[in-house]
């Protein structure tokens, strides 16, 4: 319950599992347990209910760097969400391995890894450095489903198998 009553103490509050828009279906899942290993489809920013939270669009030219960091935060909540469905007790997480993110973003834009840091610095926060220091990657790319603003995918070890 260490974990949890961390992001209590922090006011987060981890949102259900993602509802997809209408007319649309995931074919896959949130997080897939094999071994001790989590690993994390990508993720997006989630409104309380499980839509999708946006923005939507483009860093800079639609959404802002600081909206888009908003958003980064957003997608480690989703995604401690959905760890949390996987394995049950969050306190079994024994490190965040690699979190790869994409920002959709205007050719040009250099700082991915700027909105990425809001992601990374919130698992951290929550973690604690043993436990969330990671590997990462921070990429721009021309487009994301259904025009995100971020996806971030990780892996994790937890300790021992989920049954």
């Amino acid at each position: 319950m260490r974990i949890e009553n961390k992001l209590a103490e922090l006011g987060f509050v981890l949102p259900p599992a993602p509802e997809p828009q209408p007319g649309f279906q995931f074919a896959f899942e949130w997080a897939r347990v094999r071994g001790n290993r989590v690993y994390l489809s990508g993720h997006a920013a989630q409104n309380p209910d499980g839509t999708l939270a946006g923005p939507f669009g483009k860093v800079p030219s639609q959404v802002s760097v600081d909206d888009a960091c908003d958003a980064a935060r957003s997608a480690a909540l989703s995604m401690i969400a959905s760890v949390a469905r996987a394995v049950g007790d969050l306190d079994r997480v024994t490190a965040w391995l690699n979190v790869s993110g994409m920002v959709n973003a205007d050719s040009g834009f250099h700082h991915s890894t700027v909105v990425l840091n809001s992601f990374s610095d919130l698992i951290l926060c929550v973690f604690g450095p043993q436990i969330g220091a990671h590997a990462r990657t921070a990429v721009g790319v021309q487009s994301l489903p259904l025009d995100n603003v971020v996806i971030v995918a990780a892996e994790i070890e937890i300790d021992g198998d989920v049954p």
